[in-house]
Parts: C-alpha cells; sequence; structure tokens
C-alpha cells in the first residue's frame, strides 16, 4: 500500500512478521568516544537513579558514549579522567583525527560474521550519536563542526557485508540530543528534554539525514533516541519511509515536546522511565525499554535493549565481573522472547574497531546455545503464559509455534525427573529434549513430569519441545 503523510494512514502499518521472527539484533554504539572509551563502573541505570537520583547518575554516568556530556560536568569522573589523559584543554572534537586514522583499516566482515555466528537476524548501528558526529559522508554535513564526520562511509560498509552475511541492517539516529546544534548540559532529568534542538535548522538537518540514510541505505529499522523536535511533521517523515522500505519498523523513541511547556508531567516521565522507555509518541511499532523488560506478555511488540556491561560504548574499565555471564545472557533473552520482546543486545567496539573478547565470547556462547535451541525461539510466539517453574524451583518459559509447545528450563536439573508444575498436556502427545531426542513424560494432577537424561550436560537452558502441548 502507499502511505499518506498523516497519522491515520502510517498507523496503518503493520509490524512485519520478521521482526516478530528475529529475537535477537546486535546494537552497536561507535563513535569518537570509542577513542577515550572510558567511564565509572557506577552500576545499573535503574539501580543507580532509585538510590542517587538523575543527579547522581549524569553525574558519574556509567555510559562511555556519553563522554562528551560527562567531561561537561565539573568535578566528575570523566572529566577528572580527560584532564589526566588529554588535557583539560584537548576538544572532544579532536578525536576524529584517532578515529578516522584508525577506522581506515577497519574489517566490517569480521563483525558481519560473529554477528551471524552469535544468532543475531538484525543489526542496527548508531549512525550517529548525541556527540553529532556522523559515521558517514553526508551531503548535509554538521554546519558547526568543519569534517565532523568518519571520512569513510563505515554506514554503508557495515551495511554491505551484514546484507552480504544474510542479516537485516537498522541504523540509529539520535535525533532528540546533538550537543553541537544545543550544547546544554544534561545534568538532571528536566535538561533531557529541554536539551532537544528546537531550531528549524536543525529540524531541516534531522529529517534531511533521516531521509538520506533511508534513500542511501534502505534500512530495515529507524531507531532515533531521546526524542524529536516539536516542529518536525513526523507523518510526513514516517510515510516516506514505509514507501521506501515497506517492511521497516519504528522504534517508540520520537517523543515530541511542545516548545514552551517544558517537559512533560514528571510523573508520566517517571512512570515510563521506571519501565526503562520514554512517554510514547503518536505512532510507533516497537517499545524500547532500556536496560529493562517485561514482567508478562505485552500485546505490542517490544525490544529490549541493554549492553553487557553498564555502558553501551566501549568502556576500558568494564571488565567481566560488570558484564552479563554467558548464562545470564541466555536466561535474559529467552525470558524476553517468551513475553513478545526481541532483544537487542550491544556491542561498544573500540576506536579502531576491535570488539573486546569478553564481549565477542558472549555472543559466541549465546549463538551455540542458539544452535541447539534454536527452534523454540525463531519464529515462535508467546503463549497462554510466558512462566512457569518446575518442583526443585528451576524457571521455566513458554514458547509456542502452531500447536506446538516450548518449555524452556531456566538452569540444569540435578536430578532427572522434574515436574513441570500446573502443566497439563494432550494425551499422547511425543515429547522431546533438544540435544538429545525422546524423553519420556507422565502426566500428574500436579503438572508434568518428565525423566531427563543422566548425566545431563549443564547449560544455561534446556528446551523441552512437547508436540501439540500449545493446542
Amino acid at each position: 500500500m502507499t502511505y499518506e503523510p498523516t497519522l491515520e494512514s502510517v498507523r496503518a502499518h503493520v509490524v512485519p512478521d520478521w521482526f516478530h521472527d528475529a529475537k535477537l539484533g546486535i546494537f552497536i554504539h561507535w563513535g569518537l568516544y570509542s577513542v577515550p572509551g572510558w567511564a565509572p563502573t557506577t552500576g545499573p541505570l535503574h539501580e543507580v537513579v532509585a538510590k542517587e537520583g538523575w543527579q547522581g547518575w549524569f553525574a558519574r554516568n556509567p555510559y562511555a558514549e556519553w563522554y562528551m556530556n560527562s567531561l561537561r560536568i565539573p568535578g566528575s569522573p570523566t572529566a577528572s579522567y580527560h584532564a589526566q589523559h588529554f588535557g583539560a584543554d584537548f576538544p572532544y572534537e579532536r578525536f576524529a583525527e584517532t578515529f578516522n586514522r584508525d577506522t581506515s583499516s577497519w574489517d566490517p566482515s569480521k563483525w558481519a560474521d560473529l554477528f551471524r555466528r552469535s544468532g543475531a537476524r538484525y543489526v542496527v548501528l548508531t549512525a550517529k550519536h548525541h556527540d553529532g558526529f556522523l559515521l558517514w559522508p553526508s551531503a548535509r554535513p554538521n554546519p558547526f563542526r568543519d569534517g565532523y564526520h568518519a571520512t569513510r562511509d563505515l554506514v554503508g560498509d557495515l551495511t554491505g557485508a551484514v546484507r552480504d552475511a544474510g542479516l537485516r541492517m537498522g541504523l540509529y539516529y539520535s535525533g532528540g540530543l546533538d550537543w553541537t546544534f544545543n550544547d546544554r548540559v544534561i545534568a538532571d532529568i528536566v535538561d533531557l528534554f529541554m536539551g532537544v534542538p528546537q531550531q528549524p535548522e536543525y529540524v531541516e538537518y534531522a529529517n534531511a539525514h533521516w531521509k538520506e540514510l533511508i534513500d542511501r541505505y534502505q534500512p530495515s529499522v529507524l531507531w532515533n533516541d531521546i526524542g524529536y523536535p516539536a516542529a518536525a511533521n513526523l507523518p510526513e517523515l514516517f510515510s516516506y519511509y514505509y514507501n521506501t522500505v515497506p517492511e521497516g519498523v519504528i522504534n517508540d523513541r520520537f517523543t515530541q515536546v511542545p516548545v514552551g511547556d517544558g517537559p512533560p508531567d514528571p510523573a508520566a516521565i517517571m512512570q515510563a522511565i521506571a519501565q526503562g522507555m520514554l512517554p510514547a509518541p503518536p505512532h510507533f511499532d516497537f517499545r524500547t525499554p532500556e536496560y529493562a523488560v517485561f514482567p508478562d506478555i505485552k500485546a505490542e511488540k517490544w525490544e529490549s535493549c541493554r549492553g553487557l556491561g553498564y555502558s553501551f560504548g566501549y568502556n576500558r574499565n568494564e571488565t567481566v565481573d560488570d558484564m552479563l555471564s554467558p548464562a545470564e545472557l541466555v536466561r535474559s533473552f529467552v525470558d524476553i522472547v517468551s513475553k513478545n520482546g526481541n532483544l537487542l543486545i550491544n556491542v561498544g567496539p573500540m576506536g579502531d574497531g576491535t570488539i573486546p573478547t569478553e564481549q565477542a565470547e558472549r555472543l559466541e556462547a549465546l549463538g551455540s546455545w542458539l544452535a541447539v535451541n534454536g527452534e523454540a525461539i525463531y519464529g515462535s510466539r508467546p503463549w497462554t503464559r510466558a512462566e512457569g517453574t518446575t518442583d526443585g524451583g528451576i524457571g521455566v518459559r513458554f514458547t509456542r509455534k502452531g500447536s506446538d509447545l516450548y518449555a524452556i528450563l531456566l538452569d540444569t536439573p540435578r536430578q532427572p525427573q522434574v515436574t513441570l508444575k500446573g502443566l497439563t498436556i494432550p494425551a499422547g502427545a511425543s515429547v522431546t529434549l533438544f540435544g538429545y531426542g525422546d524423553i519420556a513424560a507422565v502426566q500428574h494432577d500436579s503438572g508434568l513430569t518428565v525423566t531427563l537424561p543422566s548425566p545431563l550436560a549443564d547449560a544455561p537452558a534446556h528446551t523441552i519441545k512437547i508436540v501439540g502441548g500449545a493446542a
């Protein structure tokens, strides 16, 4: 169909099956901030905010991609680090010299191959983050920073490599913050909304960039961040995108705040942010909780995004102790999928494009698990309930495909007989354990008791398939 530049028309867009089926995407935060690659390891977003408030969060922001903002907060750990290692007068934009030199030998095919092995089905790259630096040579260069863009078309080179690997490519663009147009320091939550550039020149600039990215690279995902200037005609932009990429999807971060009204109602902000989200705009294809998940199945499509550690951008301070373990990553992913979500798991490459070993190892571990259990994940849909438990207290998550049910145990049972509490299946239904084959199953009033192979290899999760069990 052809979409008209109206809210009514773009709302007719249906989330395509590929996005429902994909389940796993790779987020990439890569830019000038990757050169210093530094932030304090303050802790998880929502825990820090609950204890210290937003001022505490921004003063010791563990998001390394916020380096430019953090170094402008007097007394911040980032400001101290910058002065010690680069000099207090060293301007942030000078990191472009190192970034452009080091990325000249970057091989995008190595990234694409790792992402394919991880089991991901799509990739989302930060084409422009809040610092305003562009990862492609735009026809609309930054008016305040001469040459403030990658000398190599990093967006185009990665797009080609990702598609050659059989994956879909999406693009992130910070439409809501650009510190070269509005240099307000973000030190509290109100600054986040007041920091959105609202001048007509920026509206034209951001719209031109989105359309250029759409025309050149035809991204399967438009992943905006923080918000969008109030004067922008979003139905026109969205219809342009859908007419160019009919099976594309748009995230929920194009929130517009009317000029002069200040931020939205603080209670509404905090309620949304408690779930890791901004207040929803009038149209979107999927929600994007950040470092957060939903407790139950959601009817609307959603995608949880997070780093492997506390940061999205590369942070040289992070160790494996700050990161999800491979088992935690698998279990979180399964939980998200059972509730109608996708996981957009982030990697933060170094300035030269090297993906740290600890990050790559976690992607590889996820891919190894999916090689055995992927049938229960890709193309699945939520069942009537997402969660269950065994008689031994192991968590269970359910997915389905048609009439087949998948019960995924979130640990390795230590006893061969396990009862899935409260689960009833049709008489004569066949039951198999992925990686092993058929297993015995007996129905009781209290649930379904299965006999597992002994010994059972240790794994983050084990999948039991029940043919006809979802009917």
